[in-house]
């Protein structure tokens, strides 16, 4: 079965048109990456998928369930999203219990803090920091935290959008361990956005890069490696990649 599944798939700003006709198969335990210039449309995939990003045409489905426009707790159960900067999206005056156990509240979920323990145990952070509020917490503390929070309704697919790129280097190698972890203990599939090829190399298996809101080539994570991509912009990127 295919984990997330876009067909047709067009999505607006207003009446500004940012991503064109996306056709997109990831099957279940894929890790799965869209790189391409910044404004190329990534993130607003991930939103849309979310539901986020209401306005859009064509279908998505997550784990064979097809997506509405509206709030959607079947897909939410389903898909969870990680966002780029860790302190932005947790609450500053909500401890982390509070944070991790905000959508077991929402879906009507008990046993809240044992799921709690649990996940804090799974990011690796101890139960020191269940009280704590999130400026008493490092960045890659924060991010760790962010991972749990979007593992507490047990998603099958997470939605990754640049989850390293506001740490520092040495976080970076920490926090890409732990999802290379997750992925492989509870069995997740990662649909994630960055512009960091050498993340691509590491966490993923195959990639599409996308320009002007089009997806121009999909790739096997091993052609990436040998600097085989086809099509000219994907050589520009990997060429400024190894460049840098």
């Amino acid at each position: 079965m295919n984990a997330i599944d876009l067909q047709n798939l067009d999505i607006s700003y207003g009446d500004t048109k940012v991503v064109f006709d996306v056709n997109l198969a990831i099957p279940e335990g894929e890790s799965f990456a869209l790189v391409g210039e910044s404004g190329s449309g990534k993130s607003t995939i991930l939103r849309a998928i979310a539901g986020l990003a209401p306005d859009w045409t064509g279908s998505i489905s997550v784990m064979g369930k097809p997506r509405s426009h509206h709030v959607d707790r079947a897909v939410s159960r389903q898909a969870q999203m990680v966002f780029q900067d860790p302190y932005g999206s947790l609450h500053p005056r909500k401890t982390i219990d509070a944070a991790l156990s905000e959508p077991l509240a929402i879906h009507g979920i008990g046993n809240r803090g044992e799921r709690v323990e649990a996940q804090l145990k799974a990011v690796g952070l101890d139960q020191r920091f269940r009280f704590r509020f999130p400026h008493q917490l490092s960045g890659g503390q924060r991010q760790r935290v962010a991972i749990a929070r979007a593992l507490m309704l047990e998603p099958k697919v997470l939605l990754l959008d640049e989850p390293t790129s506001a740490l520092d280097v040495s976080v970076q190698a920490e926090i890409l361990n732990l999802l290379k972890r997750l992925r492989r203990e509870q069995g997740l599939t990662y649909l994630m956005v960055t512009h960091n090829l050498p993340v691509v190399s590491f966490l993923c298996d195959r990639l599409a890069v996308m320009r002007h809101g089009r997806i121009v080539e999909i790739a096997d994570v091993a052609q990436l490696k040998a600097g085989q991509l086809r099509e000219p912009y994907s050589q520009e990127l990997l060429a400024a990649t190894e460049g840098g």
